[in-house]
């Protein structure tokens, strides 16, 4: 546990610097966000009280200096646009992002595991050679063209799915296999080396010189070690899906952080885009670090490295 909260407690400099990056990034962008919140038709005077509100009035380094101040506080601020405080706004859409990142992970572990382990199996063979074949293209292919292609076939042609929005468990399908097609690829190319390294080490030839059959040698001996570089892998790979799959999100209409954030850059709303920000790499680093602590609870040399 010492080593998680210390590399929770490093990740602190880097969320700084995260957020001092996208502070000063969207004072670059063009266009005066009191004319967003006003309108066409406001005034001179309605924009100064604007400004003045929000001190969008005071020197850059002025308002960086308050923002972290309010940061410090634990005060994500208020929304420009909406007036909401962002901290609602996040929690509100935050459980959306958890279900549909869960939901793609699973559905990718699913089937990156049978298929990385099959193709292990087979090496050099036809059947390994297809399946490296699907991982290039689950890799290369992008999610704003799987996307809008899936909706195609099971929402507009057959009507099997619901075309976007968050209306029931049916709603996650396609956006989840969205994401875990591509999450699917890459991992089953991990079990495959993974499981293969693992098949030529020492206590796997033991247990086949001791008789034991095939199949209880690879699920039982090799996989269960082949499957720690997954569990990495995996974990990033969720920190990602956590942080806000924007484009997927956006396409399928998801009312999750990463349609939240798009949302407030478009809008220039500062403190949303901030606040978004600033979940999304906690969240990373949050993650990260919990892989590394499971990774070395699986694996006792890790452990015994890195302390307790």
């Amino acid at each position: 546990m010492t080593v998680l909260f210390r590399r929770l407690f490093a990740a602190l400099p880097v969320m700084l610097g995260v957020s001092t990056l996208v502070f000063f990034a969207m004072q670059l962008l063009p266009g005066d966000p009191a004319a967003v919140i006003a309108g066409e038709r406001a005034t001179a005077e309605n924009l100064d009280l604007i400004r003045q509100q929000y001190h969008l009035d005071r020197p850059v380094i002025v308002q960086y200096g308050l923002y972290l101040k309010d940061l410090a506080a634990g005060n994500l601020r208020t929304s420009i646009a909406t007036g909401t405080p962002v901290a609602k706004l996040i929690g509100e859409r935050y459980a959306a992002t958890l279900i549909l990142a869960l939901s793609s992970l699973f559905l990718s572990l699913a089937a990156a595991i049978p298929l990385g382990v099959y193709a292990a199996r087979h090496k050099d063979t036809w059947i390994d050679r297809m399946l490296l074949g699907f991982s290039l293209a689950g890799v290369s292919l992008p999610t704003f063209w799987i996307g809008p292609v899936l909706m195609l076939v099971f929402s507009v042609k057959l009507g099997l799915l619901p075309l976007g929005g968050f209306d029931g468990p049916a709603a996650v399908i396609l956006p989840a296999a969205t994401l875990g097609l591509a999450l699917a690829a890459g991992l089953s190319r991990t079990v495959r080396v993974s499981v293969l390294e693992t098949l030529s080490a020492d206590y796997v030839r033991t247990a086949r010189a001791k008789g034991l059959p095939g199949r209880a040698v690879l699920w039982g001996h090799a996989l269960r070690a082949a499957l720690l570089p997954v569990i990495s892998v995996a974990g990033l790979q969720f920190g990602v899906l956590l942080g806000g799959a924007i484009i997927t999100e956006k396409v399928f209409a998801w009312p999750g952080i990463g349609t939240l954030l798009i949302n407030g850059i478009l809008q220039r709303d500062f403190p949303v885009v901030q606040g978004v920000i600033l979940v999304i790499s906690a969240t990373y680093v949050t993650v990260n670090a919990l892989t590394d602590f499971a990774y070395g609870l699986a694996d006792p040399r890790v452990r015994g490295r890195g302390g307790s």
